[in-house]
């Protein structure tokens, strides 16, 4: 089991995995919302909660998933997997493999206190599986039950337990105590428990993929930032925190950041100057 939680992690592999973690539909939904991407690098406070005791350490394990593990094996795998297969195949396998996590989204739903929602993954895994054809077809976003993906690091949030340290783990990415006790729980729900370990392994390996798809486009924000390493930090803490509250904290737009990338270089070139 630790295993298939190591397979998921490695979603994380790149060091963006603050704000790639979650689904593509979800990463699609996020960049229509104005008031969702993460906030350039900038000293943490204490007060917000988001430790980072083991920086020097953190900081290797970066360079080594970024520069290594990214750049020789996810990504290339990336971009040779959605150059040859059709987009009506990916949407399919990305399908199925979401279909997989809807009960643990149910249970954890249910854990947070909302009900309604934690019917609406039930019954989106019923019909879905069903009509939709192991999940290949999401026939439950057609009729109106759109997808409310949980896990059960935010349950614990919801019910007040911080997030501890934060690690930027060998090829896993960046994680927290919390939210690393979440992906562990997560793994030990029904389907996945009974599930044979290469039909779980390939489902993961389509969610990395599609996620680091997904990332392809931002890759410049991040090489634009001052300290990479703090950028992803930052979005990784401030994305916990959006899930955590459903969305109802402001975080900066694209725009906004690079017009403070932009105005901070200015503000260097004057000190440089003078």
């Amino acid at each position: 089991m630790f295993n298939k939680c190591k397979i998921i992690a490695l979603a994380f592999a790149l060091g963006l995995g603050g704000c790639a973690s979650q689904s593509a539909n979800e990463q699609a939904e996020l960049s229509k919302n104005q008031e969702i991407v993460v906030e350039p690098a900038r000293p943490m406070a204490e007060d917000e909660g988001n430790s980072d005791p083991f920086e020097p350490i953190n900081r290797v394990f970066w360079d080594f998933n970024y520069e290594i593990l990214d750049r020789f094996l996810v990504k290339p795998a990336t971009i040779a997997y959605i150059t040859v297969t059709p987009q009506f195949i990916r949407s399919g396998l990305l399908n199925a493999s979401e279909n997989l996590s809807e009960p643990a989204s149910a249970v954890n739903n249910l854990l947070q206190g909302k009900p309604v929602e934690s019917l609406t993954s039930v019954g989106r895994f019923l019909l879905n599986s069903t009509v939709g054809i192991v999940g290949l077809l999401d026939v439950a976003s057609t009729m109106g039950l759109e997808e409310k993906e949980e896990d059960f690091g935010e349950v614990l949030g919801v019910w007040g337990v911080g997030t501890g340290p934060y690690l930027m783990l060998p090829a896993l990415g960046p994680s927290d105590f919390r939210s690393f006790t979440g992906r562990i729980v997560d793994n030990v729900y029904w389907p996945l428990t009974i599930l044979d370990d290469p039909y779980v392994i390939a489902s993961n390996v389509v969610k990395i993929i599609e996620v680091r798809a997904s990332l392809l486009a931002q890759e410049e924000t991040l090489n634009r930032s001052l300290d990479q390493y703090l950028f992803v930090r930052d979005a990784y803490f401030q994305r916990l925190a959006f899930k955590v509250s459903d969305g109802k904290i402001k975080v900066k737009t694209t725009e906004e950041l690079e017009e403070e990338d932009d105005d901070f270089s200015n503000f260097e070139d004057m000190l440089k100057d003078m």
